[in-house]
């Protein structure tokens, strides 16, 4: 109350200024201006009491009100600056707020601000949040006032209007709590508007106010702002998503209504832990155990026999991580069927962001739910199949997190039961990726335990090595992900994987016969000796040996249906050449299953495949058919039911094809022979009739295959053969010295040379004294033949012949030498004659 000394003084002072008042009506601004300055320099400059400045301000505010529509920004500005002073300054604000808040409201808060400049807008809502700071409670009155500026300076088009504004809610929500919430959805929709804002620290005030709007609202707008602020998680500006973090755990902790609000405020805050900044998901952590602890507090009664009994934690939980507390998990399992069908629509969402956001807060919600997640297992595995085939790597990341966390906490009998048929019929879950539930498999069996997984394994191990599974499809994915369950199942159970060794060793076969990537033939040769390793076995051969029975047998029962496309015929191969010496210990299976793939009826792509590989094995044949010294014993089995009924002719290409590679498996096998000629001579005629046939084949490799076969043959029956077959061979090499290729010319040289070295006792020459000298007579043509290479062949061949009937030849060799044909070769042969 002011004394009668403070009324003198402020008498005197509004004495001194009753001319400056006056000049505020001046046309002149500039008088007006000085007039300003003048009340400015005399009341709230000079050191007067609060209660003199009371006096002062109230008798001032009138006139000073009217400044603040003067049409000079200048005057505006000082009549600005001044009642700011006033009202800094005075011990009761509240008195004048009759004057104020009306002028304010004029001046702010019409549908047209009439305050055109910027920076006395940011002026003026200064002053107002002084006025709240400084009013409080006194304001409850002038609620509407307030609320109209709010309303229009939230979206005024300057930023720093906007973030004083922001500020100024916040603050008038916490002075009048009472009043506040009968009109604070007026200010939701320029709230929802400005938090969108091009500018961070905008954004950052606008979600602080939306947070003190909702605290001390009615509550019922909380699914308006959810959407918005669940899209400031994903903002640029780590200091937006910082406040979303605290206004959501501000909510959840001291919001009244919050306990209907929590399934959709939780996933809001478990977001953020997930965060990229540490401090943010520091943070959110603190206030998620905050939120969980004020729960289980509240909630003690219904926790008794939890709080008393906790059991341990599950294994996965190491030094470093920590589980969340009771009541945080408490708060996610009670939550959790209101929130998946939510996880499982914004899986799918367009944005990449919101997908990964998603991905991420699965992960959490099951660390959170443990065990409790078995009961919603088969939407999550949906969800789970799904995000597996997103082309974004770190939604398939975090969501194969997930599947691991399934493996942990739940029972390998309730995931295998639902996911296993998945599975052997992946169509049933998503045709576009079928690798979704393998990729998933491998994950759930990651996180499971040996001892969980242990009575399971040959479940495991038969659904993975079914045809539908192990040859279900050769899209590099889906191969990779068959990879990853056999790596999985021997990381975890290690020894206990012997069991299924026979049924991973197929799926690894599988992978290897479908795959054209190098990678994944490394990693499944890998995964082989890993196999081998956990099974304490000394190398691949010893895994070999111990399935080899199984693994023929395995491919026997469907050889009737092969075909050219057929994946059995590569999955053969494999086994033959990766097995090594172990395949010559079972060729009573191996020959009787290639013996059905080669007959003539069967589709020629196939034979020529299966041909291909025999060559193989035949050239490296101690190695691998003959490693036990037994292959002797079946080569007139292989001769006969093998490869001499692919040699005989039938028309078209691919015929032609077979022909050359069944030749080519016949010259590997006589070529490498150390068998007894016997075994090659019970079947003479046949071959050499097929061979003399294979020598007019159109193809040069053909012929050029025949004439080496023809030479090994007479190697291997050196002095056995009789004359009749040595007379049918002759003449048939000879026409193939005036062959096409080159190649076959020479190498029909090189066989005449063996056929003359192969005459034995019992090649009477006497008797075949007339075929002597038609084959000399022949090969002496040669002698003018413009190939240096062929001369000097046939040249070979002679000096060979020499020695069966060196005077039938000189006499033809002088013959020609007197008709003075290439005297230099006649010389050679004669010298070489004599000289014997």
């Amino acid at each position: 109350m002011a004394t009668a000394s403070d009324e003198r003084a402020a008498a005197d002072v509004l004495k001194s200024l009753s001319r400056h008042l006056n000049c505020l009506n001046d046309d002149n601004k500039s008088a007006r201006r000085r007039a300003l300055d003048a009340i400015k320099r005399e009341s709230v400059d000079q050191t007067l009491s609060s209660a003199v400045l009371q006096e002062v301000f109230e008798c001032l505010l009138k006139s000073l009100l009217k400044g603040l529509s003067d049409p000079t920004e200048a005057c505006r500005e000082k009549t600005i600056q001044i009642i700011t002073a006033f009202i800094r300054s005075v011990p009761k604000p509240e008195d004048t707020l009759p004057y104020l808040m009306p002028a304010l409201a004029q001046r702010l808060g019409g549908k047209e601000i009439l305050e055109p400049a910027e920076e006395l807008r940011l002026a003026l809502m200064e002053m107002l949040a002084l006025v709240v700071d400084v009013c409080g409670r006194h304001l409850a009155p002038y609620l509407d006032d307030v609320m109209k500026v709010l309303q229009r300076t939230i979206t005024d088009p300057f930023p720093e209007v906007k973030k004083e504004s922001c500020k100024c809610t916040i603050s008038f929500a916490k002075c009048v709590p009472d009043h506040f919430h009968l009109q604070a959805e007026s200010l939701l929709k320029p709230l929802l508007q400005t938090v969108s804002h091009q500018h961070s620290q905008v954004r950052v005030s606008a979600t602080q106010a939306i947070g003190a709007l909702i605290q001390y609202s009615a509550g019922k707008n909380v699914d308006d702002v959810l959407s918005h602020l669940a899209q400031r998680l994903f903002d640029d500006s780590p200091r937006v998503r910082k406040t979303v973090t605290v206004v959501v755990g501000d909510w959840l902790l001291h919001l009244p209504d919050r306990y209907s609000y929590f399934h959709k405020l939780i996933p809001l805050l478990l977001s953020s832990l997930s965060d990229e900044i540490p401090e943010i998901r520091l943070l959110a952590e603190d206030l998620w155990k905050q939120i969980g602890a004020q729960w289980e507090k509240e909630n003690e009664d219904d926790l008794k026999d939890k709080l008393d009994f906790q059991l341990p934690a599950p294994g996965h939980y190491t030094s470093d991580s920590v589980r969340p507390g009771l009541g945080c998990r408490e708060l996610v399992v009670r939550n959790l069927s209101k929130l998946l069908p939510a996880v499982s629509r914004d899986m799918g969402d367009w944005l990449v962001q919101t997908r990964v956001k998603t991905a991420q807060l699965l992960r959490v919600l099951l660390l959170h739910a443990e065990d409790h997640s078995t009961q919603h297992l088969q939407l999550l595995l949906t969800v789970i199949y799904h995000a597996c085939a997103d082309a974004e790597i770190d939604v398939r990341t975090q969501c194969l997190e997930s599947a691991k966390l399934l493996g942990v906490f739940v029972s390998p009998e309730v995931y295998l039961k639902l996911l296993l048929p998945h599975v052997a019929d992946s169509a049933s879950c998503s045709s576009a990726s079928p690798w979704a539930p393998l990729m998933v498999l491998a994950a759930v069996l990651r996180g499971s335990s040996r001892e969980a997984l242990r009575p399971h394994l040959l479940q495991i191990g038969d659904t993975l090595a079914h045809p539908d599974v192990c040859q279900g499809s050769q899209q590099v994915l889906y191969l990779d992900q068959l990879l990853a369950c056999v790596d999985a199942v021997l990381h975890v159970s290690q020894v206990d994987c012997d069991v299924i060794s026979i049924q991973l060793l197929k799926v690894l076969v599988s992978v290897q016969s479908l795959s054209s990537q190098h990678e994944q033939h490394s990693k499944a040769v890998e995964l082989v000796r890993c196999l081998c390793e956990i099974q304490s076995l000394t190398g691949v051969y010893e895994l070999y040996r111990r399935h080899m029975a199984d693994l023929l047998q395995w491919l026997f029962e469907s050889h009737h249906t092969w075909t050219s496309y057929s994946i059995q015929k590569t999955q053969l191969e494999i086994i033959a050449v990766q097995s090594g010496p172990v395949v010559g210990e079972f060729l009573s299976a191996f020959l009787p299953l290639l013996k059905n793939c080669v007959e003539p009826s069967r589709d020629p792509e196939m034979r020529l495949q299966i041909f291909t590989m025999l060559s193989k094995l035949l050239l490296d044949a101690s190695n691998t058919l003959d490693s036990q010294g037994r292959f002797s014993e079946c080569v007139k089995t292989v001769l006969q039911d093998l490869l001499l009924p692919n040699l005989v002719w039938r028309s078209g290409r691919s015929a032609a094809a077979v022909r050359t590679a069944a030749l080519s498996c016949l010259l590997a096998l006589l070529h490498g022979a150390t068998f007894p000629a016997e075994q090659v001579l019970s079947v003479e005629e046949t071959l050499r009739t097929q061979l003399i046939s294979a020598l007019e084949e159109d193809s040069k490799l053909a012929r050029l295959l025949a004439c080496r076969s023809l030479h090994s043959l007479l190697k291997i029956t050196a002095h056995q053969l009789n004359t009749d077959s040595l007379n049918k061979i002759y003449p048939e090499l000879l026409k193939r010295v005036d062959d096409s290729s080159e190649d076959v010319r020479v190498e029909a040289l090189r066989s005449l040379g063996t056929w003359f070295s192969s005459l034995g006792n019992n090649y009477d020459v006497h008797s075949c004294r007339p075929h002597l000298e038609f084959l000399f007579q022949q090969l002496l043509l040669y002698m003018d033949d413009p190939d240096d290479k062929v001369q000097d062949s046939v040249l070979d061949v002679l000096k060979v012949a020499s020695k069966v009937d060196c005077d039938l030849l000189q006499q033809q060799t002088e013959a020609v030498r007197e008709k003075q044909r290439n005297p230099d070769f006649c010389d050679k042969l004669l010298q070489h004659i004599q000289s014997l």
